[in-house]
C-alpha cells in the first residue's frame, strides 16, 4: 500500500503524517490489518528495538472521587461496588510497589482519586515517593493526582517524581460530552505546568466512548502538539455502575487499527496499552506489543488484569524482551531535550482508567447494551486490601 509505504517513511524522519492519512489508517479493513501493523511495527522497532517496558499501578485512594467522568469506576455517585478507602501510608505504598518492582516493573505509577491534590496531598505523596525511591534504588517514579495547582508540579519534582500523567482522553469537542465538573482546557494546563516543572509528561487517551475517527485523531494531534514522552491508550473498560457500562463496541480489530495510528502519529514517543487491553485485544494481545513499547504489568486501579506471570510469558512467546532497569526507554534525541514517559488513572486523568466503548466501521463483536461482566472484574486484592498484589 502506497499509503503505508508513506506512513513508515515519515515515522522514520518524525515527520508528521496528515489527517488525511491517520484518518486512512483508521478506515483500513481487516484484510489490510496485518499489513497496518507490519508497517507501524517497523517504525516501533526502530525507534524502541523489542523491548517492552513495563509499569505497575498503585492506587493510593480509590473511589470518593467528586468528579463526574462517565468513564470512571470511581466517579461522583458511582454504583460500581469498587474498592474505595482513603490515603495509603507510605510504607503501605511502598509494599504495594515493591510487588509490581519484583515482577520485572521500571516504573511506579503513583494514582490518587480526586479533582486534584491539596497541599497536604502533594506532602503525602512526597513522603511516598521518597520511601519507594529508599527501598528501589533507580525505580522511576509518575504521579497522577489530577489537576495541578501553580507550583505543585515543581514541588513533585524536587520530592523525586520523574514524571506526571494526565491524559486528555478525548477531542475538545466532544469534552464536555463526558464530563462536566472540569474544562479540556483545565487538563491541557495540567499537562503544560508538568512540563514547565522539568517532569516527563505524560498523556493519552480513551478509545470507546463513542468517539468517531475524527474525535481519535484530532486527539491524537492534539497530543503531539503537546509533546509528552509517553502516551497511553485506554480501551474503554464498561464497569457496572458507569454511565457508559452497556458500550461494548470496540472490537479487536479496532484496537490494533488505533494502536497503529497513534504509532504513525507519535512515531519516538513511548506508547503504552493501558487499561482495557485484556477485555478488548483478547487474544490480539501479543500483536500489539508490534505497535506499543509498554505496558501495565497486573492489576489496574479498581478492575484485575492478566495474571503478571502471563504478561511476562506474552512478552517472551511474541519474541519480545522485558526492558532492564538499567536500559533508557526513549530515543536519544528525546532523552538529551530531558524525557521519561509515565502512566496511569481515571478520574482525574491518568494512564489506566476504567469505562465502555463505542467505536467505528467494524462490527461489534458482542451486541450492544449487552454488558460483559464475564470479562470485566473489580479489584479485591492489592493496595487498601490484605490480599496479596497482582504483579
Amino acid at each position: 500500500m502506497d499509503l503505508l509505504n508513506t506512513l513508515v517513511d515519515k515515522g522514520l524522519r518524525r515527520e508528521l503524517p496528515t489527517r488525511e492519512e491517520a484518518l486512512a489508517v483508521l478506515a483500513t479493513s481487516d484484510d489490510e490489518l496485518l499489513d497496518v501493523v507490519a508497517a507501524a511495527g517497523k517504525v516501533r522497532r526502530h525507534w524502541f528495538g523489542r523491548r517492552v517496558k513495563l509499569n505497575y499501578l498503585v492506587n493510593l485512594k480509590s473511589g470518593l472521587c467528586p468528579e463526574d467522568c462517565s468513564y470512571c469506576s470511581q466517579r461522583l455517585g458511582s454504583s460500581t461496588g469498587i474498592l474505595k478507602y482513603t490515603w495509603l501510608k507510605p510504607d503501605e505504598a511502598s509494599k504495594a510497589a515493591a510487588a509490581g518492582l519484583a515482577g520485572g516493573a521500571k516504573r511506579v505509577c503513583l494514582v490518587a482519586s480526586g479533582r486534584g491534590p491539596t497541599d497536604r496531598d502533594v506532602d503525602r505523596v512526597a513522603g511516598t515517593i521518597k520511601a519507594i525511591k529508599d527501598q528501589n534504588e533507580g525505580v522511576e517514579v509518575c504521579a497522577c493526582l489530577g489537576l495541578l495547582s501553580d507550583g505543585q508540579a515543581e514541588r513533585l519534582r524536587e520530592a523525586g517524581a520523574d514524571a506526571y500523567n494526565h491524559n486528555l482522553n478525548t477531542s475538545e469537542s466532544t469534552y464536555g460530552d463526558i464530563t462536566t465538573t472540569h474544562t479540556y482546557a483545565d487538563r491541557v494546563d495540567t499537562v503544560t505546568k508538568a512540563h514547565a516543572a522539568g517532569l516527563s509528561a505524560c498523556s493519552g487517551l480513551i478509545a470507546g466512548m463513542g468517539e468517531s475517527d475524527e474525535d481519535l485523531v484530532d486527539v491524537v494531534y492534539s497530543l503531539r502538539e503537546l509533546d509528552p514522552d509517553s502516551v497511553p491508550v485506554n480501551f474503554l473498560i464498561p464497569v457496572e455502575g458507569t454511565p457508559l457500562a452497556k458500550e461494548w463496541n470496540l472490537t479487536p480489530q479496532r484496537c490494533l487499527r488505533i494502536l497503529a495510528m497513534v504509532r504513525f502519529v507519535c512515531p519516538d514517543v513511548e506508547v503504552r496499552i493501558a487499561g482495557g487491553r485484556e477485555v478488548h485485544l483478547r487474544t490480539m494481545q501479543p500483536l500489539a506489543l508490534n505497535l506499543a513499547n509498554s505496558i501495565f504489568l497486573g492489576d489496574y486501579l479498581t478492575t484485575e488484569g492478566q495474571a503478571g506471570k502471563a504478561d511476562l510469558e506474552m512478552i517472551a512467546d511474541a519474541g519480545f524482551e522485558v526492558e532492564g532497569a538499567g536500559e533508557v526507554t526513549l530515543p536519544e534525541h528525546r532523552v538529551t531535550a530531558g524525557g521519561g514517559g509515565c502512566g496511569s488513572h481515571e478520574s482525574a486523568g491518568c494512564g489506566s482508567h476504567e469505562g465502555g466503548g463505542v467505536c467505528g466501521t467494524t462490527a461489534p463483536s458482542t451486541p450492544v447494551n449487552e454488558a460483559r461482566t464475564d470479562l470485566v472484574a473489580v479489584r479485591r486484592r492489592g493496595a487498601g486490601t490484605d490480599l496479596a498484589p497482582n504483579a
